[in-house]
């Protein structure tokens, strides 16, 4: 193994980590939502039509997971992320080149594909192999990354299209991410720590304390008992909302432009909502370790209520807007930090890898159902008015999704279910 060194080369890997995903989640994923208006306008289909891709890629995501993770376990990181951003970007760059609404279908299949490795594997699975310390931390720097990658983004694509028109901007922002990443990937990217020669970082000290986690870790309720209560079932409807509620960002540009402002000012508000996430993911992370998972739920939520009034209110106040889209991206920051954290408190560690995929049902369901819906509720009412009172009232039913999965756990535990 290589000496230790000041700056372990795990956060070399953090670095290149979160510009792969922040790219893979900013630039191409959350710009997506720039295009739907210009490019409805411009072939005359409906929004309602369009925005099923998004649904097609969520059913794709959902049936690739579980083959994503077995290839990118058994092949090098650096072909699967190459690969990965190649089939995403790819795919995106050549919607420019589509006339017909099929063409969105099915590229959208290698859309998801390569998302699934750059968006959604490569996080958790490279910083678990690389940190066995600050995991938190490292999730945390991913997640406020790819905020801010995405906050230069939106205005950037609001700009292409504004100037340059859609087809182009597809291809130029498509290009840029393929560009960008594969060599990042190839120059930093390691397969393993072994392969480069040095252990994991933190792993010192985790093997230290080994005897210690395995006695107190693993402590929890197990999957029987959880698949009976009705803790899990609030915590799958939370999940179900939360996504829901955070797929309006896509629409948030259509919005602004129904409200008579253009694509330009679109993007820019489109980029607080990307810095809301960046600011959100800290503030999140920070408030789930002083406060615990259940007061800081309640308290993303209320901030969400405040943030749709403010849209539902603003009277076309542009300072009013920006402010309340900047406070929504705390609600799309909520599904990566809150959403796990309160299945972890709920249920402990016994179970958690099961109780967790099994909640995460609520959030591909909700990928697949919300984005197309507000899409039609546009079509079928010229406004998203009805959608913004609708999310309110998921923002208040999700609170008291945490009361009743938190009443729920109290009566097991003093059942006796929550075990070592």
């Amino acid at each position: 193994m290589k000496q230790k060194s000041n700056f372990h080369y795990a956060w070399w890997i953090l670095i290149a980590l979160s510009i792969i995903v922040g790219v893979g989640k900013g630039a191409i994923n959350n710009t997506s939502g720039l295009f739907l208006t210009s490019v409805t306008n411009d072939l005359g289909f409906g929004m309602g039509k369009l925005s099923l891709y998004f649904s097609v890629s969520a059913v794709v995501t959902m049936l690739f997971l579980p083959i994503g993770g077995k290839l990118m376990a058994k092949y090098d990181t650096r072909l699967i992320l190459s690969v990965g951003i190649v089939l995403q970007a790819g795919a995106f760059a050549l919607f420019g080149l589509m006339s017909s609404v099929w063409g969105w279908y099915v590229l959208a299949i290698p859309l998801a594909v390569g998302g699934v490795f750059i968006t959604v594997i490569a996080g958790p699975v490279i910083i678990n192999q690389w940190f066995k310390k600050s995991n938190g931390l490292a999730l945390g720097v991913l997640s406020a990354v790819g905020g801010g990658i995405g906050a230069i983004a939106q205005p950037v694509a609001a700009g292409l299209i504004d100037g340059l028109g859609w087809r182009t901007a597809y291809m130029i922002v498509g290009g840029a991410a393929i560009v960008i990443v594969v060599p990042i990937v190839m120059l930093l990217i390691k397969r393993s720590p072994q392969a480069h020669g040095v252990i994991p970082y933190g792993a010192e000290e985790v093997t230290g304390q080994e005897q210690q986690q395995q006695a107190t870790g693993e402590a929890g309720i197990d999957m029987a008992t959880a698949k009976k209560s009705t803790a899990l079932y609030a915590l799958m409807l939370f999940f179900f909302f939360i996504t829901s509620i955070a797929s309006f960002s896509m629409h948030i540009p259509t919005y602004l432009t129904n409200q008579g402002f253009d694509i330009t000012f679109a993007g820019n508000v489109m980029g607080t909502y990307m810095i809301g996430i960046l600011i959100g993911s800290l503030i999140l992370g920070f408030l789930v370790d002083k406060l615990g998972s259940k007061y800081t739920a309640i308290l993303a939520m209320a901030s969400g209520i405040i943030a749709i009034s403010l849209l539902l209110f603003a009277n076309n106040s542009t300072a009013i807007i920006t402010l309340a889209v900047g406070l929504f991206g705390l609600i799309s920051s909520s599904i990566g930090i809150i959403a796990p954290a309160l299945a972890s408190t709920i249920f402990g560690k016994k179970a958690y890898s099961e109780i967790y995929s099994t909640s995460s049902l609520g959030l591909a369901i909700a990928s697949i159902i919300a984005l197309p819906a507000y899409g039609f509720v546009y079509d079928a009412t010229g406004s998203y008015t009805s959608v913004l009172y609708a999310i309110i009232i998921m923002l208040v039913i999700n609170i008291g999704c945490v009361f009743v999965a938190f009443n729920n756990k109290n009566k097991m535990v003093a059942q006796g279910f929550w075990t070592d």
